[in-house]
């Protein structure tokens, strides 16, 4: 069976890693998400994609800039499907607290060692306030967080996320004690799939958008898909 994770949220059908999405993604039939992590200025988990605002926003500045509350102030439908509603930057405690997700894949962009080290201890505590850590999983494509993830939160799941292959994959996430390889879709071979599960490692395929394709990955074996079109996932795979 083939599990199917929203990307971002339902980022093909609402504003990405806004409220609007994940609702969009929950109402599609869909309970497990992936979504990305920055920190803002005065060390809140924030959900967006990117380290500056331009591209959501179209503010400029970074991120780690502003404050939470100036965040949550600001609209993320910039350069998105159109949506007739303001979309604020959720926090990830925002998120925790409206939408009951069974399952979160966490992604931490790439951070230097203080603030991968401040990153997945704010995770560890926001997680265990709302007693979701048995529903996380920590991915990056960032050794330093993986590293950090490892030593700072032994007891959170692990995940790498491999876009390219100049390094085996599996090896790099074997070597941080992963449990998920988080792989892009042009990666996943029906052999690779089968030597990272024979590894122990759960395989979660990214972006998964067309039809043809979720078909071929879930015939593969993939254990999970992240797609930006949770509902048309639902269509095709069936409800997983």
């Amino acid at each position: 069976m083939t599990l199917i994770y929203g990307h971002r949220g339902a980022r093909g059908e609402a504003p990405e890693n806004t409220l609007a999405s994940f609702e969009a993604c929950l109402k599609a039939g869909v309970n497990r998400c992936e979504l990305d992590l920055q920190l803002s200025k005065d060390g809140q988990l924030m959900v967006i994609h990117d380290a500056s605002l331009k591209r959501t926003t179209g503010l400029r500045g970074k991120v780690s800039q502003h404050s939470a509350e100036q965040l949550m102030q600001m609209d993320a439908r910039h350069n998105t499907v159109p949506w007739p509603t303001v979309c604020p930057i959720p926090s990830l405690e925002q998120l925790f607290s409206l939408c009951p997700f069974e399952h979160w894949q966490l992604e931490v962009k790439e951070a230097s060692r203080s603030r991968s080290a401040h990153i997945v201890r704010a995770i560890d505590q926001l997680s265990a306030r709302f007693a979701l850590q048995d529903k996380i999983i920590i991915t990056s494509s960032s050794r330093t967080v993986l590293r950090a993830a490892k030593r700072l939160t032994p007891h959170l799941a692990r995940g790498l996320v491999a876009e390219y292959a100049w390094l085996d994959p599996i090896k790099v996430a074997l070597r941080y004690n992963c449990q998920m390889l988080v792989l892009n879709w042009a990666l996943s071979t029906e052999q690779r799939l089968a030597k990272a599960q024979q590894a122990g490692l759960h395989v979660s395929v990214w972006t998964v958008n067309e039809p043809a394709l979720m078909r071929r990955l879930a015939a593969c074996g993939a254990d999970s898909l992240i797609t930006d079109f949770p509902g048309l996932a639902i269509a095709t795979l069936g409800n997983h």
